[in-house]
């Protein structure tokens, strides 16, 4: 019996190749989509969850209130995981690790004395309790003690194989690390999953720190670096609103000053993933709101693929209510018939996941690329993705197919046989236009939040951040003695360059990644300012080389170490004066030790992106401090103004790596998660529109069958081609205007949640949703425009006949 529903549904399948391959074009695309949505979801919830301890693993991080607001950072100062151990000795485990950049790292071949260079982008200095807090696989070396001593380090597999060939060869060797110190191989991890926010593939001893440099007074509760975090495992009987409170009055003992301003508090690592407030070391955070947003379109997209198997399968009835009359008069049930019908919908189904399957495989590639992740596309080995697809078969297949089945088996045998069905009852008509309502609302949602979307993007890239980022390049440098002393030379040598506009060293560019906050005292005060500031440490030509402007004083005199500040006019702000004339001459005091007053007030520039408020800054002049090379560059002969750079680079730091960043393509990195975005949107648009516009087609296919004889009598009495079309037009017309009265005021509610993410923000005017109806009513005129057509050009006479 069931194999004869299914060699009759294939039957009509084939009979009604139109219909069928509609059916399945739309399908198999949402349901394509559906499935590389589920990839994504189910790639960014697994973050991390191979931990054992992931449930009662925290991280400390900074809240602080500040007039703005509160805001949060990762970083915590350095002296918090000793003191933690010390005041709260009942934790298991607590450790800090700290992410330096841009570390270049040398390799000696035993046999040739020949010397690889590397520049790793992410080092980490991690204490050995990091690797007792988290499971990581080791390949060799003693977990237990493989970072208790100083000048030790451990390379990922993948590392230690570029480094020496074969990991097995890495135990025991000496990597260089930035010119000056050797630090030995004391263990392999397994290459990390793509799915972690610790992407830990160079890890050196955290008490190296001491021989480096790299974190200066390390007992200072008054620095905060962002990248200076410390994780915890906290006992399963302390609660973490409890050592939240015991954080609280842990800040008082060590930072009383700011014990109403800076708070201590816990982040769940089981939440880091997630929270954008706070940034992590993969810069690979997914907030749930937007899991939930584009899994909430996925299975919109679903719905409407299904909406039109059930528009079309309504448009088929009357063309098959003599098959159901006759099926009926042979002794055919109501339940026989139904599941004949769910037979053919549950066809197309497996034919749409496979087609589904085959499109998702070859999108996967580019879906890669877009979001820099790396998605497995072996769908029937994972567990999940199996029942996935067993209940997309079983979901589409009563949703699509129940409501058309129980419409066409309750055809009245003898009215179907005399050809007297008509599906154009009120409740009908109802339903099939509310579906076409849903799927354009649908549609019309996506295509203003994609509208919405691009215009913050592009506000992002046109608007002004306070100085010139065009042809200026960033080189990183090393942090040895011998560097420092080559600097100058080189800084003379490069700006005599024909293609060399400017030369300027720093600790980072104007809007970097790269903070470092600290509090300060203003004016001979006896405490520490109610604010913290944002250090920038460069040399007085920072100023001219991109182009900032002073409101106030001047920039500061030519130094390699410190004599005079430069602020700008959040930081003027920040200390309640109202003219920045009135703070020039005023001093500032850091750490208690670097005291200089102030020569100058810049005009506010972005130093991060431009979702944040411009912080306080400081800017003084510390060559120990500077960490790149700012080269500006004339607009002429810019390749070759670069191979000369890269020569006397090279000439002057024989052992060293030169690579250099255009800087506007790194602020362009700021917004990358909002560039993505966009994409996704556009795509996810386009589909939903793609897919109701086959719904269009279904709905407009079912009125010309239906009104072929009102249609000829039109024609009959003089109507035009043009009144017909007007005829099938103006009903999608007015259904589409009724789907954006209901869109658009749900597009830009959620849309103003979204935008409120951003300090600097579009305010979404009234083009944006004449532009979306327009596009909404010429897409659906171009999408009726067809069928209309062939109905208006039937001759009136056959029409009528056949009626």
């Amino acid at each position: 019996m069931i194999k004869n529903y299914f060699k009759t549904a294939w039957r009509s399948l084939l009979r009604n190749k139109s219909y069928t391959i509609i059916n399945i074009t739309g399908l198999a695309i949402g349901i394509a989509a559906c499935l590389l949505i589920f990839l994504v979801v189910n790639f960014e919830t697994s973050f991390d969850n191979y931990h054992t301890k992931k449930d009662n693993i925290y991280r400390v991080i900074t809240e602080r209130h500040t007039p703005d607001g509160i805001k949060y950072k990762g970083g915590v100062p350095m002296p918090v995981a000793p003191a933690l151990r010390v005041d709260y000795a009942q934790l298991p485990q607590v450790a800090s690790v700290f992410n330096n950049y841009d570390l270049q790292m040398n390799v000696t071949d035993e046999h040739t004395g020949q010397v690889k260079k590397f520049n790793d982008d992410d080092v980490y200095f991690a204490e050995p309790q990091m690797f007792k807090i988290f499971d990581f696989e080791w390949l060799g070396g003693d977990k237990q003690n493989a970072l208790t001593e100083p000048n030790t380090v451990i390379l990922s597999q993948h590392v230690a194989e570029k480094y020496f060939g074969k990991w097995q060869d890495a135990i025991g060797k000496t990597v260089r690390c930035d010119n000056k110190i050797d630090l030995k191989v004391t263990g392999v991890l397994q290459n990390h999953p793509a799915n972690t926010d610790l992407p830990i593939d160079i890890a050196v001893s955290y008490s190296t720190i001491k021989n480096t440099g790299y974190l200066q007074n390390l007992a200072d509760w008054g620095s905060n670096l962002s990248a200076h975090n410390c994780f915890i495992i906290l006992p399963e009987k302390v609660s973490p609103a409890s050592f939240n409170s015991f954080l609280k009055s842990f800040v008082n003992k060590y930072k009383p000053e700011k014990k109403n301003q800076d708070f201590l508090k816990l982040q769940a690592f089981t939440d880091m993933h997630y929270d954008s407030k706070v940034p992590i070391f993969s810069g690979q955070v997914f907030s749930k709101d937007l899991i939930k947003t584009i899994s909430l379109i996925g299975v919109f997209l679903l719905v409407i693929a299904c909406v039109n198997f059930i528009n079309l399968a309504t448009a088929q009835a009357v063309n098959r209510s003599k098959e159901v009359g006759i099926r009926k008069v042979l002794g055919s049930g109501r339940k026989q018939l139904i599941l004949q019908f769910i037979s053919e919908t549950f066809i197309i189904t497996l034919i749409s996941v496979g087609l589904g399957i085959a499109l998702s495989e070859a999108v996967l590639p580019s879906l890669n690329n877009l979001l820099e992740v790396k998605l497995n596309a072996n769908f029937l080995a994972n567990t999940d993705m199996v029942l996935f697809l067993v209940g997309v078969v079983v979901g589409v297949t009563l949703l699509s197919g129940l409501y058309p089945a129980v419409v066409l088996s309750g055809f009245n045998p003898i009215s179907a046989l005399k050809n007297k069905i008509s599906t154009t009852k009120s409740s009908g008509v109802t339903l099939r236009r509310s579906l076409v309502v849903l799927q354009f609302g649908i549609a019309q949602v996506l295509v203003i939040a994609t509208i919405i979307v691009i215009s913050q993007l592009d506000h992002f890239k046109s608007s002004p951040l306070g100085f010139d980022k065009e042809a200026v390049i960033t080189v990183p440098l090393a942090s040895d003695s011998v560097t420092r002393l080559k600097l100058t030379a080189l800084q003379n040598e490069i700006i005599q360059q024909p293609g060399v506009q400017d030369f300027s060293l720093s600790y980072g560019s104007p809007s970097d990644d790269k903070n470092w906050g600290t509090s300060f005292k203003y004016n001979d005060a006896a405490e520490n300012a109610e604010t913290k500031a944002s250090l920038k440490w460069a040399d007085a030509e920072y100023f001219k080389l991109y182009g900032m402007t002073f409101v106030a004083g001047r920039p500061y005199i030519k130094s390699d170490t410190l004599r005079e500040f430069v602020i700008n006019e959040a930081m003027v702000k920040s200390l309640g004066v109202k003219d920045a004339k009135d703070v020039i001459g005023k001093n500032i005091n850091i750490w208690d030790r670097r005291v200089a007053r102030i020569v100058g007030v810049v005009k506010d520039f972005n130093t991060v992106s431009l979702r944040d408020q411009v912080p306080p800054v400081i800017m003084g002049a510390w060559k120990d401090q500077y960490e790149i090379a700012n080269i500006k560059l004339k607009p002429a002969n810019i390749k070759q103004t670069l191979a000369g750079i890269e020569q006397i680079w090279n000439r002057t730091f024989p052992d060293n790596i030169y690579e250099y960043k255009f800087l506007d393509e790194k602020i362009a990195n700021f917004y990358k998660k909002e560039d993505q975005l966009s994409q996704l949107y556009k795509i996810f648009a386009g589909i939903a529109i793609f897919i109701s516009c086959l719904g269009l087609y279904g709905m407009v296919s079912f009125m010309a069958v239906q009104r072929t004889k009102e249609v000829g009598i039109r024609k009959t009495l003089g109507a035009s081609v043009g009144n017909i079309i007007y005829l099938f037009s103006k009903e999608f017309t007015m259904l589409i205007v009724v789907a954006f009265v209901i869109a658009a005021p749900v597009a830009w509610y959620f849309m103003q949640q979204w935008l409120q993410g951003f300090t600097y923000r579009i305010t979404p005017g009234a083009g944006v949703f004449v532009l979306t109806i327009s596009l909404s009513v010429i897409i659906a005129w171009l999408t009726v425009g067809y069928k209309a057509v062939s109905a208006a050009l039937v001759n009136p006479v056959k029409s009528l006949k056949s009626e």
